[in-house]
């Protein structure tokens, strides 16, 4: 006896399930993001140089006129020790006695009743070694009677001018600069006799 299979004509008809599967993401086309270009790097630059050169500038600026300031007081007062050597001098108008100090190059006229000459010294600044700084005072010292009254007797006074010149080199370009400070006093005698100075004393009561 042979025996044919049969199809199965049984059919099942069960519902379908779906899955949601997402669709696959494309990745996004790059898109150009903004940034810097040469020339506004080089602009940024060229500003942030000008500022910081700006600054250094001024710092710079401020030490020399700092420095510059140092040495004209230290002049100021080279001048004033010499202007004090002279009224510290013993002048006796009574004897026509003109102040002298110990000058280099002195020279006294006679005609003008000047007595002149200089000193060389040291500023008063810090310095190390052979790295001084000199100035010179040049001393002009003239006697004058009042209201230049040529009356003998007649009270006089002396005008003691001392000009002090200085170098400076801090403005750079390798070149020396020099300036001068004045200084000017008037001096009377030592001597406070008024007989001896051709005045009237006052009458006694």
């Amino acid at each position: 006896m042979q025996f044919q299979s049969k199809p199965n004509s049984t059919r099942c008809d069960c519902g379908a399930v779906r899955l949601a599967v997402p669709p696959v993401s494309r990745p996004a086309a790059r898109r150009d993001e903004g940034g810097f270009t040469f020339m506004e790097i080089m602009l940024a630059l060229l500003i942030v140089s000008m500022m910081f050169g700006a600054i250094i500038n001024g710092y710079l600026t401020s030490a020399t006129r700092g420095q510059w300031t140092a040495y004209s007081l230290a002049a100021q007062s080279l001048g004033l020790q010499t202007i004090e050597q002279a009224r510290s001098a013993k002048w006796d108008g009574a004897n026509n006695q003109l102040i002298l100090i110990p000058l280099l190059n002195s020279n006294y006229n006679s005609t003008t009743l000047t007595y002149s000459g200089y000193t060389t010294n040291i500023l008063d600044v810090p310095w190390k070694g052979t790295n001084v700084i000199l100035a010179t005072n040049f001393v002009t010292i003239r006697m004058f009677t009042e209201n230049n009254d040529s009356t003998p007797n007649m009270p006089q006074l002396q005008m003691i001018r001392v000009d002090t010149v200085w170098p400076f080199t801090g403005w750079g370009k390798f070149s020396v600069n020099y300036y001068t400070n004045t200084i000017c006093t008037l001096a009377a005698p030592d001597n406070r006799d008024p007989t001896t100075l051709g005045a009237t004393p006052p009458p006694e009561d």
